[in-house]
C-alpha cells in the first residue's frame, strides 16, 4: 500500500492545502542511486579550535570525488553537506563553537543535505569538563535533525583518539601533510562518512555512531562493491525487509545464503533467483537447525564472512491477556535463534576472523510498545547482544552491530489500523514511513570490510522518531 497522503502533500495543490492547514509535509527523499555523486553539493568542513580530525576529513572527502569548502567560505552555492569537527571542544564555553558555524551557514544547506558532528565519546575524555562538553553534542545534532526539514538528516560521530590525530602521540608525525590513505585507522571513518553523507541514509537521523581503529587495508579496492567475494547469510530473506537486505548485499557484491521457513519457500527462491543466491528452508527454531545450518554452510560455501539475524516475528497481547506460547515463541525466534547460531559460527570456525555479525532490533526495544511486551522484550535483547558481544569477538576483528527500524513500509504494517499507521508515518522527522531499502543500506554499511572500526553500535532506521532516544 503507497503512502497517498504523502502523495498528495508533495503535489501542486496539495503542497498548499498541507501548509495553509500546517499539516506534516514529507519530504521527497533523495536515496542512492548507482553512479550518484556522494553530496548534492560542495561540503562545508569547520572545526573548532584544537580539533584532530578536519584535516583528515577533508581528505578523504576529496578522495571520495567530494568539493570541500572551508569554514570561512561562508558564501557560495547550495552545500550538500555540513561536517564539523567538534573534537576540539574541551569545556562548555567553547560549545560556543557550534553556534559560530552553524548560524551562518543553516540555511545554505540544500535540500536532503546532511549534517555530520565529530566528536569524543565522553568515556574517552581526559576531564570531567570534556566529557561533559563532548555530551552535549548529542543535544545539538538531534535538535538539528528536527529543525532544519526538508529531508535533511544530523548524525553525531564519535571518533575513538586513536582513529587519527592532527600529530601521531607516538612518531610525533604531523599526520595532515601525509598524502591522502596513508594515515592508518580511518577505513571506520571513511566508510561511516561515505554512508552518512549519501543517499543510502536517507532515513537515517538523529543517530550517534561511535567508531574505532581499522586497519588500513580495510579499504576495499571498489567502494561500489565492497563485497566482492564475501559470503552473506540473511535469515528472514523471503520477503520484506529481509528481502530488501539480500537484494543490497548482493549488489554490493555478496554471495547471499538467504534463509527462511519451509512454508515461504516460493518467495524465497524468487528471491534467491533474482540474486544469484543460495535459497535455505529452515524453521530456526528446530532443535538441530543451528548444527544443520552449520553443516551447510561448511559443505558449500566453507564459511560466512557476514551474518544478518533478520528472522522475526509479532504474536501481540498484552501481556495480561497473552498465553505462554506467544511469550516463549516470539523470544525463541527473535533472540534465542540468534545466540544458537551465534555460538555453533563461532565454535565451528565457520565465522572467519573479521567476519560481521548484524542484527534487527526494533525502536520497540527503546521507546516500548503497548500489546509488544514480548517483540519489545526480544528486541531489547537483541541491543542486548551487540553490547555483550562486540567486546567479547573485538579480539578476532569480528564487528557486532544492529539496526533498530521504526515505521518500515511492509505488508506488516499495510495491515495495521489506518490510525495507527498513519501515527508511525507521520511521528517523525521526515513525516512518513521509511522503505526496506533503508534497513538494507545500513546493513550494508555495517556489513562492509572498510567498517571495522565500526562495531557496538546500534542505529535506528526511523526518520528520527519522535518516540525514544
Amino acid at each position: 500500500m503507497g503512502d497517498r497522503y504523502a502523495s498528495f502533500a508533495t503535489s501542486g495543490p496539495g503542497r498548499t492545502i498541507v501548509r495553509r492547514l500546517g499539516l506534516p509535509e514529507p519530504p521527497p527523499l533523495r536515496r542512492h542511486t548507482p553512479g550518484a555523486t556522494l553530496t548534492t553539493g560542495p561540503v562545508l568542513v569547520g572545526a573548532a579550535a584544537g580539533g584532530r580530525l578536519a584535516g583528515e576529513v577533508h581528505r578523504l572527502l576529496t578522495a571520495a570525488g567530494c568539493t570541500t569548502v572551508a569554514q570561512d567560505d561562508a558564501a557560495g552555492p547550495p552545500l550538500g553537506a555540513l561536517v564539523f569537527d567538534a573534537t576540539g571542544i574541551t569545556d562548555s564555553p567553547s560549545l560556543r563553537a557550534l553556534y559560530d558555524f552553524f548560524h551562518p551557514v543553516a540555511r545554505r544547506l540544500d535540500r536532503c543535505g546532511r549534517v555530520v558532528v565529530l566528536g569524543t565519546a565522553p568515556p574517552d575524555c581526559p576531564t570531567p569538563r570534556a566529557a561533559t562538553a563532548q555530551r552535549a553534542l548529542e543535544g545539538l545534532t538531534r535538535s538539528i535533525g528536527k529543525e532544519f526539514g526538508r529531508g535533511i538528516t544530523a548524525q553525531l560521530v564519535y571518533v575513538d583518539p586513536a582513529v587519527a590525530s592532527d600529530t601521531d602521540a607516538d612518531t610525533g608525525t604531523n599526520t595532515a601533510a601525509l598524502p591522502a590513505g596513508e594515515t592508518e585507522n580511518l577505513a571506520g571513518l571513511e566508510s561511516t562518512l561515505r554512508f552518512l553523507l549519501s543517499g543510502r541514509s536517507a532515513y537515517v537521523s538523529g543517530q550517534v555512531v561511535q567508531v574505532g581503529p581499522a586497519p588500513p587495508d580495510a579499504r576495499p579496492a571498489d567502494w561500489d562493491r565492497p563485497l566482492d567475494g564475501k559470503v552473506a547469510l540473511v535469515t528472514g530473506a523471503a520477503q520484506g525487509i529481509g528481502a530488501a537486505i539480500a537484494r543490497v548485499l548482493a549488489r554490493e557484491g555478496a554471495h547471499v545464503v538467504a534463509l527462511d521457513v519451509p512454508a515461504a519457500g516460493d518467495a524465497l527462491a524468487a528471491v534467491t533467483n533474482d540474486i544469484g543466491g543460495t535459497a535455505v528452508q529452515l524453521d530456526l527454531t528446530a532443535s538441530d537447525a543451528p548444527d544443520r545450518l552449520a553443516d551447510h554452510l561448511a559443505t558449500r560455501p566453507g564459511r560466512v564472512d557476514i551474518v544478518v539475524h533478520n528472522a522475526g516475528i509479532t504474536r501481540d497481547r498484552t501481556i495480561a491477556r497473552m498465553d505462554a506460547q506467544r511469550w516463549d515463541t516470539v523470544l525463541d525466534v527473535n533472540l534465542s535463534s540468534q545466540e544458537r547460531i551465534n555460538d555453533v559460527l563461532v565454535d565451528r570456525e565457520l565465522l572467519p576472523d573479521g567476519g560481521r555479525l548484524i542484527g534487527v532490533a526494533s525502536i520497540a526495544a527503546i521507546a516500548g510498545n503497548r500489546g509488544q511486551t514480548n517483540y519489545a522484550t526480544s528486541k531489547a535483547g537483541v541491543i542486548g547482544l551487540v553490547a555483550a558481544m562486540a567486546p567479547v569477538l573485538a579480539g578476532r576483528g569480528v564487528t557486532v552491530n544492529a539496526v533498530a527500524p521504526g515505521f518500515i513500509e511492509t505488508r506488516m504494517t499495510a495491515r495495521m489500523p489506518l490510525l495507527l499507521r498513519e501515527a508511525g508515518r507521520r511521528m517523525n522527522s521526515m513525516a512518513q514511513g521509511g522503505l526496506p531499502v533503508d534497513v538494507a543500506e545500513t546493513v550494508a554499511w555495517f556489513a562492509s570490510p572498510a567498517s571495522a572500526g565500526v562495531s557496538g553500535n546500534v542505529v535506528r532506521v526511523c526518520g528520527q522518531s519522535l518516540l525514544g532516544a
